[in-house]
């Protein structure tokens, strides 16, 4: 049994989903883009099997003894983010990405800023969105209040 003093919580729940983008600059050549860019600049485009790790913090509830159930962020991730990026375009076909530059830095950005507000409501909070490209390669965000740059 531990105290009533509550203690920081968090869980996480990790989710996958495949899809296609291309990182490139107007105004560059292929060539110009691909020594930039690499394989992301394919003007065919370019594809990844991403793994989602989506963080949350919280006291757990006293009755439940849950920071969050589970199922409820499943749901929250399935519908909000893996129904509208799995098998999809970044570049073309996802509504939160529109206008944004699809590395995966910014596709991290762009899953908290639509998560934290629906993972809010449930009294808990959003603490980082990890997002691997590859199993060597992932980001991690933690939104603004660490971001020292802004």
């Amino acid at each position: 049994m531990y105290s009533k003093k509550q203690s920081m919580i968090y869980i996480s729940r990790r989710e996958h989903f495949n899809a296609a983008h291309r990182i490139f600059k107007d105004g560059l050549t292929d060539a110009e883009n691909y020594a930039r860019f690499g394989a992301c600049s394919n003007p065919n485009w370019h594809g990844h099997n991403y793994t989602l790790y989506v963080t949350v913090k919280g006291e757990p509830d006293p009755d439940s003894g849950y920071v969050m159930d589970l199922k409820k962020l499943s749901m929250i991730i399935k519908e909000k983010i893996i129904d509208k990026v799995d098998h999809k375009n970044m570049n073309l076909e996802v509504d939160f990405m529109k206008g944004i530059q699809p590395s995966a830095e910014n596709m991290a950005i762009a899953v908290f800023n639509v998560l934290a507000p629906e993972i809010e409501r449930y009294n808990a909070c959003l603490h980082s969105i990890k997002l691997a490209e590859t199993d060597n390669n992932y980001v991690e965000y933690f939104g603004k209040q660490h971001d020292k740059s802004r």
